[in-house]
């Protein structure tokens, strides 16, 4: 039996298929989406609730490349948003700037990056910074390969891990909050930009461990186990959930997620009316797929930024670790 991700995954597969199909045969617009697969889950319902709405004038098509591989497509010009799980990046600001792409920037959602083992693994339920370091730092590679060279009360087992490729932001923001550098990480382990495979690849092996976002963990709970994490010494373990993420606790794997539109894109009506409805809905949708909503005020400020027709980044091009909700809101001033 499929995983209901994957069925939502084809079920907008044949969507897109379908809208590309009609938009050629009747001339219905279309709204091109690509980027990360964390963010996915959220603009998927969107889009599915949006095209009923629209009655089948506008079509939204979905992929899921990356977010690297979709700000790659979309300072190309060929997508009207992108999925991010971080921040656009100076490289990929200059190669927009090159283009002549501007965008507005818009975080959607809090997501819980989220450790998980198979549920038969009974000695690593929690695990310090420190210790997941060990395991995914490059030196790592080759040499760091039972569970017991991580900790010794660990039993002497393979260690096998799964994680996203390097085209996702979800890679570049573990490796950054854990090891210390952006896509700093051994090799030696089994990559995916679909994060169901990884899923898949745990729950199939007590020795195995993987990340991803927290949407996949959720829809997956019987399959896997969620990690701990100790962010400090002396500190206690917390889990993954709305409510750690909400205050601040669950540090530092905790992080905002976006979509960017092009801003030339913004000026279609079927865009300018997704991004809306996206918003408008975003509360009850973040909700349904398992991800951590924004404060109300923080969509009414991303309506205002499209009006407004407000581009850039308050970023400036990099990532912040441990960023948490209210923070975020402090950020959404600057702008």
């Amino acid at each position: 039996m499929k995983d209901p991700l994957e069925i939502k995954a084809l079920r907008l597969a044949i969507g897109s298929l379908l809208a590309l199909v009609s938009t050629a045969a009747f001339g219905a617009q279309i709204v091109k989406i690509d980027g990360s697969s964390t963010v996915y889950p959220i603009t998927e319902a969107v889009a599915e609730e949006f095209q009923k709405a629209k009655r089948g004038a506008v079509r939204v098509t979905v992929g899921i490349s990356g977010t690297g591989g979709g700000f790659k497509k979309f300072c190309r010009g060929e997508t009207d948003i992108s999925n991010a799980s971080r921040p656009i990046k100076k490289s990929e600001m200059e190669a927009c700037r090159k283009a002549g792409i501007e965008y507005i920037e818009m975080p959607v959602a809090f997501d819980a990056l989220t450790v998980v083992i198979n549920p038969k693994n009974t000695w690593a339920r929690s695990m310090t910074v420190a210790e997941l370091k060990k395991m995914w730092e490059p030196a790592a590679q080759r040499k760091i390969e039972k569970w017991n060279q991580i900790n010794p009360s660990w039993p002497d087992a393979p260690l096998k891990l799964f994680g996203p490729g390097a085209d996702s932001g979800t890679f570049e923001y573990f490796t950054e909050a854990v090891v210390g550098k952006a896509k700093s990480s051994r090799g030696d382990f089994t990559a995916s930009e679909d994060d169901n495979v990884l899923v898949q690849g745990v729950s199939r092996d007590v020795n195995a461990l993987g990340y991803f976002g927290y949407a996949y963990f959720a829809e997956n709970q019987k399959r896997l186990n969620a990690v701990a994490v100790v962010p400090a010494k002396g500190k206690p373990a917390v889990g993954p959930s709305a409510e750690t993420v909400e205050n601040g606790t669950y540090q530092p794997l905790s992080r905002p997620i976006f979509i960017y539109i092009n801003a030339k894109s913004a000026k279609k009506s079927e865009v300018r009316e997704f991004v809306e409805f996206f918003n408008k809905q975003a509360d009850m949708l973040v909700r349904e797929v398992k991800y951590v909503p924004l404060p109300p005020k923080a969509y009414a400020h991303n309506l205002d930024q499209l009006k407004a027709m407000t581009v850039g980044t308050r970023f400036g091009g990099e990532s912040k670790v441990g960023l948490t909700i209210d923070e975020l809101m402090a950020l959404e001033a600057k702008l």
